[in-house]
C-alpha cells in the first residue's frame, strides 16, 4: 500500500472512531490532560460510563491511533495521541480541502465554533452573527 493509501486508511479509521457521542466525549475529557492522561477510572466517573463500556470505547480510539494506554503500577492511564489526531486533521486541511480556501478559512484560528452553538471568531457563510 502506497503512503497516500496508508494515510487514507488511518484517517477512516480514525473518523470512524470519532463517529460516536461517547469518543468525542473521551477525546474533549483527554485533551487538556495532556500526555499526563487520566486513569481509567477517573474517565469512568467523570463521564458516567461503566468500565466495561468505557472499555469499548477507548479500545476503538487506541485502535484508530487517537489515544494511547500505559500502565502505571495497577492503573491504565489514557492519554490521547496528538500524533494521531494531528495527522487526521491535516490530512482533511491538506489533501482534501487545500484547494478550498473557503473551507480552510473558516479553521483558521478563532474561526472555530463553540459546543453550544456560538461562534467564535467568523461564521458559516449564509449565517449572520448575532
Amino acid at each position: 500500500m502506497d503512503q497516500s493509501k496508508a494515510a487514507q486508511t488511518q484517517v477512516l479509521a480514525a473518523l470512524a472512531a470519532l463517529a460516536h457521542v461517547t469518543r468525542l466525549d473521551l477525546i474533549r475529557l483527554l485533551l487538556p490532560a495532556g500526555d499526563t492522561g487520566m486513569p481509567a477510572g477517573r474517565i469512568g466517573e467523570a463521564l458516567g460510563l461503566p468500565a466495561p463500556r468505557l472499555s469499548f470505547h477507548l479500545a476503538a480510539l487506541e485502535q484508530a491511533g487517537l489515544v494511547r494506554a500505559r500502565r502505571v503500577a495497577r492503573n491504565v492511564i489514557y492519554s490521547v495521541d496528538a500524533a494521531g489526531i494531528g495527522q487526521t486533521i491535516s490530512y482533511l486541511m491538506n489533501d482534501c480541502c487545500a484547494d478550498h480556501p473557503e473551507v480552510l478559512a473558516h479553521c483558521a484560528h478563532g474561526a472555530a465554533f463553540r459546543p453550544d452553538g456560538q461562534g467564535v471568531g467568523t461564521t458559516p457563510a449564509g449565517t449572520a452573527k448575532t
